[in-house]
């Protein structure tokens, strides 16, 4: 059965979409760029600083549902850039835990909702 998640500690959604839905024991996130959820002001000014808001607003998402970055079995990373690609890259590694890190692609895209350089996106089982 479907359930709309909504934590207060991530970024509403800025059109019709849910932060993320938990089907079961599985949630899918929609993706997340770099609003800081207490400001509602986007982190743009240093790729790593956006990366780790992104890595932040994810982490509240699945928070909600009593999950962890462990949880996570597949991600999709976009970037506007993929000169990004290393420094978001290590941000994003230090979430994981290398030898049960999930599934992942990473792809480049002409351009990202705001203009940010940086969504990401996850599926998490319990």
């Amino acid at each position: 059965m479907k359930k709309i998640i909504t934590t207060s500690k991530a970024p509403a959604p800025i059109g019709p979409y849910s932060q993320a839905i938990l089907n079961g024991n599985t949630l899918y996130t929609s993706g997340q760029i770099a609003i800081n959820p207490t400001s509602g002001e986007l982190v743009t000014d240093d790729i790593k600083k956006e990366a780790e808001q992104v890595m932040q607003n994810l982490k509240a998402i699945l928070d909600e549902v009593e999950m962890t970055f462990e949880n996570v079995i597949k991600t999709t990373i976009f970037l506007s850039d993929m000169n990004n690609f290393s420094k978001v890259n290590e941000v994003y590694g230090s979430y994981f835990n290398e030898d049960t890190a999930p599934a992942r692609e990473t792809v480049a895209v002409a351009a990202l909702p705001k203009f940010v350089n940086v969504e990401i996106s996850v599926i998490a089982v319990k």
